[in-house]
């Protein structure tokens, strides 16, 4: 006797259909993921440590430049002015900057492959 979903094809209201949990010809449990490839997870290591650098220098860098103090929008709101560029604010915008640079090079020290 043929099984009921093989006699009907899916309802068009139903939500998308469940994914697959493996791969053809690989035994698995039906609630187990598919593994991600190793080449993705060092491809995702490299943009995220590359992102959190770039953020981390621009963080650091950019409020003791004239680009912080010397534009339009600052110069448009006098009382912007007077929070951005006091010097506790411009320490804690550095000191994030810091922080996001520490996490990517934490990230990009405690990297793991996992592998299926």
């Amino acid at each position: 006797m043929p099984i009921q979903s093989e006699l009907f094809p899916p309802d068009a209201s139903d939500p998308l259909p469940p994914l697959p949990t493996a791969q053809p010809g690989q035994k698995r449990d039906g609630n187990a993921p598919i593994p991600v490839p190793v080449w993705l997870q060092r491809l995702s290591l490299v943009v995220m440590v590359t992102f959190c650098f770039y953020v981390g220098l621009l963080l650091f860098c950019l409020p003791w430049t004239r680009f912080w103090y010397q534009n339009q929008y600052l110069l448009a709101y006098p009382w912007l002015s007077s929070i951005l560029l006091h010097g506790a604010t411009r320490g804690v915008i550095s000191g994030i900057g810091l922080l996001d640079f520490w996490i990517g090079l934490s990230e990009a020290i405690h990297y793991r492959d996992y592998r299926p």
